[in-house]
């Protein structure tokens, strides 16, 4: 967090929470084999989400924050053909940098997750559902039709 930014001042009142949103994707009801048959479909929203709760933890330590900093770049680099590192910023800057950010930690210890993946739908729906993402491409639609995939209720069942 930025060290211009009060809040990391203010005393701390009771259980921090943190919201981690999955992938999400709209779904409409033209991917549903029962439209045909009935025409009682709706259009619906399929996503993933968990609360994250847990004891909030200020760090005011160059050390501590530098190695996360470290820790997050090299997973976000990992992939590219060259990746960066904090390394090849020169070190006098990295110091300056560090002092204009606090650390901000969760201590977990409680997660409540919730998705919503066409799982309260008949098989023909699920699959074209996953058939109408796949074909799509918007942003997440692939993330989306992967898990709707791997919590189907009908998978491996004749």
């Amino acid at each position: 967090m930025a060290r211009g930014n009060d809040q990391w001042r203010e005393p701390v009142q009771g259980e921090a929470m943190v919201i981690v949103r999955g992938p999400e994707a709209y779904i409409t009801p033209s991917w549903y084999a029962t439209k045909a048959e009935h025409h009682r479909v709706v259009p619906t929203w399929n996503y993933m989400t968990a609360h994250v709760y847990g004891q909030l933890v200020v760090h005011d330590d160059a050390a501590w924050i530098e190695a996360q900093i470290r820790r997050l770049a090299d997973r976000h680099e990992a992939g590219h053909e060259e990746p960066w590192s904090v390394d090849q910023a020169p070190a006098d800057f990295v110091r300056r940098q560090l002092r204009a950010v606090v650390g901000v930690e969760v201590v977990i210890s409680r997660v409540e997750a919730k998705f919503k993946l066409s799982q309260n739908q008949p098989r023909e729906n699920v699959e074209g559902v996953i058939a109408g993402l796949e074909a799509r491409g918007r942003a997440d639609d692939s993330a989306v039709a992967a898990a709707v995939r791997a919590h189907d209720p009908y998978a491996g069942r004749p």
